[in-house]
């Protein structure tokens, strides 16, 4: 009774100018129009051949949603194309040098791990692997931080020019998850003293 009260409210209950049972396809859809006040929330209906098309629907804006998600948590916005990689990869070789012993190694493994996202990255859009990243890293080398890999012209180039963005704290978490990962994994078998 309490819920039936609280939804009855006049601000509870929406209005629409015209609700009809349309086809499409070969079923019906409930279409409304005209609606006042929409609110904040939307209802997005998802239409495929088959099962699979369906759930690789369901993934892709399961993915759009979380990068919405992304921006609404850090409104911040970074290059894209693996270039924040291996800017993370270079600046790390270039301070492992600086660092004596286990120290270095570790951070020189930290850095080498990295490249595992551009190398995947060349790879899945059916590019040399090898290739890119060798490239890539020279284009870091020479001071272009925000060189990636454009899949669409299927080469290196500049990922701010070409507008290539993704949001911060995708790449953030995905680092500060690695780090934590090691970390534990050093500390558990005492392979480096962690302070």
């Amino acid at each position: 009774l309490a819920c039936v009260r609280v939804c009855a409210q006049p601000e509870k209950l929406g209005t629409a100018d015209l609700v009809e049972e349309v086809e499409c396809g070969k079923g019906r859809v409930v279409k409304v129009t005209g609606i006042v006040n929409k609110g904040r929330t939307t209802s997005v209906l998802l239409r495929g051949s088959n099962k699979l098309v369906m759930e690789e629907s369901e993934r892709s804006l399961h993915d759009a949603l979380c990068v919405i998600r992304c921006l609404v948590n850090k409104r911040f916005l970074i290059t894209g194309g693996a270039s924040p990689e291996t800017e993370v990869f270079y600046q790390l070789s270039t301070w492992a040098k600086s660092l004596l012993g286990m120290e270095s190694y570790c951070v020189k493994a930290f850095a080498e791990a990295l490249e595992v996202v551009p190398y995947t990255l060349a790879e899945n859009a059916g590019l040399n692997p090898i290739q890119m990243v060798t490239e890539l890293r020279n284009r870091h080398a020479r001071g272009e931080r925000t060189a990636g890999i454009n899949v669409k012209k299927g080469a290196i180039s500049d990922m701010a020019a070409d507008n290539v963005l993704q949001p911060l704290l995708v790449t953030t978490s995905a680092l500060t998850l690695a780090t934590e990962t090691v970390r534990m994994i050093l500390k558990i078998d005492d392979i480096v003293p962690t302070r």
